[in-house]
């Protein structure tokens, strides 16, 4: 070609070796090479090695070169026949021919016309071996990046369920920001909480925070929306993170205000001595995430088994027990119960703490669930009592019939399994009634008969 004026008028002396130069571009550096008229119709094709890109590209001579081609590539073969057409040379272009099976064929094609009316050559190099290294890249990113924001999720979490178990919560009331209930992590952390109800809630910083907390109340409760800041309680040596996040609680606006230290001074299940378990859920109960305490509680070999699941498919002696603390620490932001029944494993009764949770992009309650030192220790009573009364039952034989001693047998365990039911249910006679198997109505009947406080008829 002459490059200065763009001519190929000079290759026209090679048009009659068309075929030839195509069998050798492709012995030499190419795939396919491809011989078209100037309407760009295929005179002949040329492919290379034993194995053929396209097996059926002979099928292509007589035919269009854009009816050889996927629907989307027509436009590309018909730039690259005007280009070689005006200018002699086509410049690379990528076009993908459909293949056997409907699998597309990729190949990069660059074009030459041999003299001013000459044949056009189209030689292309087939591109699935650098596709399929690329696809395999954007896989090994795709996995990368999944495996990325799962950890990232996995450890979002775990931080939430660490903050679960150990931010401390105060509602306060946003008109007087005295505080209304604590959680127990603050109760661990601050002491008594009679002594936290009706404090104004800037009170619990040293006199640097005060201010700045009291303006942070105030904000948040005029503008709607959660405000945070850094303060120091009273008595503590660092700061700690200090939001106030606003909510409505029935016709009262209240303030939900958790507190948050780098390192939290003291977890609630340390300073009991009690096993505690965190879930949390979204707003409807169902489990979105767990803790290995939780897991290890409810029985379950991981947490696969739990998500998705509601809280009262395990809390409560029915699932009105659950209802009702959500109700509560939806309208309280704070909701606790000493004990509620379990309903796994050997059962029983455990403490639940219910806060509500608005940070991030959607609303959930965090749940923390603990053992319930005061109830096992009645278990560990009546178990007791039970065995005192058996040993003094044994002791009549010989001088009490047995039939009289088999009717006090069957009353001293039928007293004692109703006990263990009311204890482990925690008085709930629905509950305790479907475990022994008898009707609430008789549950409660026998109930009163033997004595069992916190029965009613």
């Amino acid at each position: 070609m002459n490059q200065r004026s763009g001519s190929t008028d000079d290759l026209g002396a090679l048009a009659p070796w068309a075929q030839e130069l195509a069998q050798t571009f492709v012995s030499l550096s190419s795939d396919i090479a491809l011989v078209l008229d100037e309407t760009g119709v295929i005179q002949s094709v040329a492919q290379s090695g034993s194995q053929p890109m396209a097996p059926s590209a002979d099928q292509w001579v007589g035919r269009a070169w854009a009816d050889t081609v996927a629907t989307p590539m027509r436009r590309k073969v018909e730039a690259m026949l005007h280009d070689v057409a005006s200018t002699g040379l086509a410049r690379r272009r990528e076009i993908s021919h459909s293949g056997a099976g409907g699998a597309d064929i990729p190949v990069a094609y660059t074009a030459i016309r041999l003299g001013r009316n000459g044949p056009v050559i189209a030689v292309g190099r087939d591109l699935r071996a650098i596709a399929a290294i690329q696809q395999r890249f954007l896989d090994a990113q795709q996995d990368l990046e999944r495996g990325y924001w799962k950890a990232r999720q996995v450890e979002s979490q775990e931080r939430q369920l660490y903050q679960v178990l150990c931010d401390g919560v105060l509602a306060v009331d946003a008109a007087s920001l005295k505080i209304v209930r604590a959680n127990r992590a603050m109760v661990a952390r601050l002491g008594d909480p009679a002594a936290l109800a009706g404090r104004v809630v800037d009170a619990l910083f040293d006199d640097r925070s005060r201010g700045a907390v009291r303006e942070l109340m105030t904000s948040a409760r005029s503008s709607g929306r959660p405000s945070e800041l850094r303060a120091r309680l009273t008595g503590e040596p660092v700061t700690c993170s200090v939001a106030a996040i606003p909510f409505r609680s029935g016709d009262e606006q209240r303030l939900l205000v958790r507190l948050r230290s780098a390192v939290s001074p003291l977890a609630p299940a340390a300073a009991t001595g009690q096993r505690e378990a965190a879930a949390v859920a979204d707003s409807s109960g169902r489990v979105l995430s767990c803790d290995a305490s939780f897991i290890a509680l409810l029985q379950a070999r991981d947490d696969t088994e739990l998500v998705g699941r509601p809280m009262s498919d395990w809390l409560g002696g029915s699932a009105e027990d659950v209802d009702a603390l959500m109700r509560e620490v939806r309208l309280e932001g704070l909701a606790e119960r000493e004990a509620m029944a379990l309903q796994v494993g050997e059962r029983g009764a455990v403490g639940v703490s219910a806060t509500w949770l608005t940070e991030g992009d959607r609303e959930c309650i965090g749940f923390v669930l603990w053992q319930s030192a005061a109830r096992m220790a009645e278990l560990g009573d009546a178990q007791a009592a039970f065995s005192e009364a058996w040993t003094r039952l044994t002791e009549q034989l010989g001088t009490t019939p047995l039939p009289v001693m088999l009717r006090q047998a069957t009353a001293l365990a039928e007293q004692h399994f109703i006990r263990i039911a009311m204890q482990r249910s925690a008085g709930n006679t629905k509950a305790a009634a479907s475990w022994l198997g008898i009707s609430e109505g008789s549950l409660a009947q026998r109930a009163v008969q033997e004595g069992e406080p916190g029965a009613s008829p």
